[in-house]
């Protein structure tokens, strides 16, 4: 047979009788499960694997494993399709846990009525067998193990350290290599390659194939789930996930809507005057039960990465949902069936990275009042392009983050919500910053575009602060990055802030408007227009008058 034939890893060893009772009375003996699955992105896409029960395992040492995250990722095919002559390669690392030693061996143990005759019978399994079990030790990494992550992850670093490759210090999961055109991110065995010249990523190739089998796709086009779609020529890359969404709609049995749902989640009752800064009222319904909690969060944890991905027009829906989550009801229910009927009408969303000179630009908000208890959500959208010049549109971009979130303060006035979200923003922009810098992409002090005169004010310094004292006082942080130049903190009006579409739902003919600003369509403009204001004027003069912009001149803008 052609097992017999099949190269061993040595990952398990089956234990005698004698060994079984000598195992450490410090190790938890688990179970195997066997896990059937099909991947057709793979050589050999029907997959079994057997796998350790790692809930069982007390592992005493550390677990954390440094990978990239999807930021790291986006900014990378930012930086790929920016760069000139730069292309992008997926490489897949086969039986990635299973090259590793384990620094102790862990056991499991296995129904001997699982395991084929033909393999009982090469390992003289039968004078194994306790109580209809054999019991194994593992010495290699397996899929289950805790601790199979961080150990293998270590030991790829050792293995391509001897070959000029590093891990970026303030970058998780970005890697360099010493003096070649060569960068790539690492999610557990996935690795996205950047590179300039062929031959310097064939090095990368070279110094993996010596310790892995390696499957490489040259064209870059599926990286964590996500299809990339290479126009070089045009300077652009669209990135989706194609039939994501059927499969989850399929998941869980919904059929497609009578009328097409074009909103993703009812906004609240507007009202103008003295009203408009009433709290929203809670709405009381049935709770429940175990099963339909299961479904609300079952629904939300699919979703979450699609959005972040690809589809930021859900944020907002998926974050309501997901704060009621806890104690869902069946008002919650009929959000959630509301939220997969648009689903089906817009299923396949598309962004687009265009080559820019790759400066982060942040564009932030806040929708004061509009969350549950007396809560205000904060908006952001960072995106990366040119420094904004006085009459000239800003050109749009795809989204390398997003900020949907309920501030956990609860703010006194709309300017401290204001305030709250940019110290939100500002925060993760500090984060991209590295990313970018340490991918080569100097930053000069970084634009962020907000709507609120107060805001701006304050963290310019350029008001008189009396009431604003007894705002949080971490917010006022915002003044130390402007007075290091970090940042340059700019007002723009609110109807040309993209931060501000995630800060509140919106009706159906608000998400059809807003859709192809965000999301890559045949009508998605690629230019946003600006009426600047005066302060606007000052802030972009200031920022092209910078001493860095005298020694890297700007490029023409059409």
């Amino acid at each position: 047979s052609g097992y017999k034939d099949t190269k061993g890893t040595e990952t398990i060893k089956f234990l005698s009788l004698n060994e079984i009772a000598n195992i450490p009375s410090d190790r938890t003996v688990t179970y195997a499960r066997i896990v059937v699955d099909y991947r057709p992105q793979k050589t050999d896409p029907n997959r079994v694997r057997i796998t350790v029960g790692g809930n069982l395992i007390d592992y005493p040492f550390e677990l954390t494993t440094r990978t990239a995250d999807l930021t790291t990722s986006k900014v990378m095919w930012n930086s790929v399709i920016s760069t000139p002559g730069a292309r992008y390669a997926c490489a897949d690392v086969k039986n990635f846990y299973l090259c590793t030693p384990l620094d102790r061996p862990e056991y499991m143990r296995m129904p001997i009525n699982l395991i084929p005759q033909e393999f009982i019978d090469l390992y003289d399994l039968t004078p194994k067998v306790k109580n209809g079990y054999v019991y194994m030790e593992i010495n290699k990494g397996m899929y289950g193990l805790p601790q199979s992550g961080i150990l293998s992850n270590k030991l790829l670093k050792e293995r391509l350290e001897k070959y000029g490759y590093s891990e970026l210090p303030h970058t998780p999961g970005l890697f360099k290599h010493e003096t070649r055109p060569v960068w790539f991110t690492l999610v557990v065995d996935d690795f996205g390659i950047k590179y300039i010249g062929r031959e310097n990523a064939e090095h990368l190739l070279a110094a993996l194939k010596d310790f892995y089998e390696v499957e490489i796709d040259w064209e870059g086009e599926l990286y964590c789930g996500i299809t990339l779609k290479w126009n070089y020529d045009g300077k652009y890359v669209d990135i989706s996930m194609p039939n994501y969404v059927r499969k989850q709609l399929l998941r869980y049995r919904h059929s497609a809507p009578k009328r097409k749902q074009n909103c993703p989640f009812e906004p609240n009752a507007i009202h103008y005057g003295k009203r408009s800064d009433d709290l929203v009222p809670e709405e009381v319904s049935p709770e429940l039960d175990k099963t339909g909690k299961k479904h609300i969060q079952q629904v939300v944890g699919s979703f979450l990465y699609y959005a972040r991905a690809v589809d930021m027009t859900i944020l907002h829906a998926l974050s309501e949902i997901a704060s009621n989550q806890a104690k869902p009801t069946e008002r919650t229910l009929e959000r959630v069936q509301q939220f997969l009927d648009y689903m089906h009408a817009h299923s396949d969303a598309v962004i687009r990275f265009r080559a820019s000179d790759m400066i982060l630009n942040v564009h932030s908000d806040a929708s004061y009042l509009t969350a549950s208890r007396g809560r205000s959500r904060a908006g952001g959208y960072f995106f990366l392009g040119s420094i904004p010049r006085d009459g000239h549109p800003i050109k749009l971009n795809g989204n390398v983050a997003i900020t949907c979130a309920i501030l956990k303060r609860v703010a006194a006035s709309a300017a401290e919500a204001e305030l709250g979200a940019l110290f939100v923003n500002v925060q993760d922009a500090k984060v991209i910053r590295l990313i970018l810098e340490e991918l080569g992409h100097r930053q000069p002090p970084i634009p962020v575009h907000i709507d609120n005169t107060t805001c701006v004010g304050i963290v310019n310094n350029t008001i008189k602060r009396q009431k604003s004292r007894s705002m949080e006082k971490s917010y006022f942080w915002l003044l130390d990055q402007a007075t290091q130049d970090l940042f340059k903190f700019i007002h723009q009006p609110g109807q040309e802030n993209l931060g501000d579409y995630p800060t509140k739902a919106h009706n159906g003919a608000g998400h059809d408007h807003a859709r192809p600003y965000y999301i890559h369509m045949p009508n998605s403009p690629t230019l946003l227009p600006r009426a600047m204001t005066p302060s606007a004027r000052r802030g972009c003069a200031e920022l092209l008058a910078d001493p860095y912009h005298k020694k890297v001149p700007l490029p023409t803008v059409p």
